[in-house]
């Protein structure tokens, strides 16, 4: 299991509410988290921002 899966099972809900600040195109159904699922939940909002992969764990690895 990689830093980024314990640090989004840990923190779901402070990660949801901060990445809801910074991109504030992203709903409910995009955060919806599922334990074991977080490498679909990254790629869902890669999707829904633009963002790499790596821009996304490197902004939820700074929280």
């Amino acid at each position: 299991m990689s830093a980024i899966t314990d640090k989004i099972k840990g923190n779901w809900n402070t990660i949801k509410g901060r990445l809801k600040q910074e991109y504030g195109e992203l709903t409910e159904d995009d955060l919806t988290y599922e334990e074991g699922l977080e490498e679909e939940l990254i790629g869902r909002i890669q999707k829904k921002t633009g963002k790499t992969k790596e821009e996304l764990k490197n902004f939820i690895d700074r929280l």
